[in-house]
């Protein structure tokens, strides 16, 4: 590994936002999957969730120009399990929906812990994850459509939350655990050998300062082996 690559993928996880998420509730398409992980990764986002209980999840890796080994993805199968999961992070919860209550997406305050949810390409979110979210929120529409894709809306939606963490000046200091940076740094730099390690159910070796692996793995014996 280049000392370029390391300084980068440090840098960048020094940047990430882990209390800034996104929810797709039902959202199945892959170029739309792709387009907001992608999105996600570009405003410093760890991971983002997927709720689909009929569908298997799928994120095609070519259509996310690499994102998807960037951006962690964790799937649900009902939203409920989904926001009681977030919560229990302390994450406020918004549904991009359009309702009574709904109010401009920049009159929500995106440097709190947030969430944002959106929905399937036609439907938008259920009417579960609306009556469970904390709030709503909609984008102005001046023109004579009356909706946008659901990548260019969350699109829009993140931007504004990293404008305001921007401004708040939550990216300058490293809001990730050492522990969590050096896992993810891990994986980042060696993701066959972390598959190899999470299938046989063994710790990450250690990295040196150089991002080379300080020692051969071992197995549960202490005998040292290579994937």
């Amino acid at each position: 590994m280049s000392p370029e690559r390391l300084a980068r993928m440090k840098a960048v996880l020094a940047r990430r936002q882990p209390d800034l998420t996104v929810v797709m509730d039902n959202v199945h398409k892959p170029h739309n999957l792709a387009a907001i992980v992608r999105t996600a990764d570009a405003v410093g986002i760890p991971l983002v969730h997927g709720v689909s209980p009929h569908a298997e999840f799928r994120l095609r890796q070519k259509s996310a120009s690499g994102s998807g080994k960037w951006v962690g993805v964790e799937t649900h199968e009902d939203i409920a399990g989904c926001f009681e999961r977030l919560r229990g992070q302390g994450m406020r919860i918004y549904c991009a929906h359009l309702s009574e209550t709904a109010v401009d997406f920049r009159q929500i305050d995106f440097t709190r812990p947030t969430a944002v949810v959106v929905g399937a390409e036609l439907e938008g979110v259920g009417e579960e994850a609306a009556a469970l979210a904390d709030g709503h929120v909609i984008i102005p529409m001046l023109g004579m459509v009356e909706s946008l894709n659901v990548s260019v809306a969350t699109a829009i939606l993140l931007y504004e939350a990293q404008r305001q963490r921007e401004a708040a000046g939550l990216y300058e200091q490293p809001r990730l655990d050492p522990e969590t940076m050096e896992r993810i740094l891990f994986e980042w730099s060696y993701p066959d050998i972390a598959d190899y390690c999470r299938r046989k159910g063994l710790p990450y070796p250690a990295l040196d300062e150089n991002g080379m692996i300080a020692e051969p793995l071992a197995d549960r014996d202490g005998n040292r082996r290579l994937p």
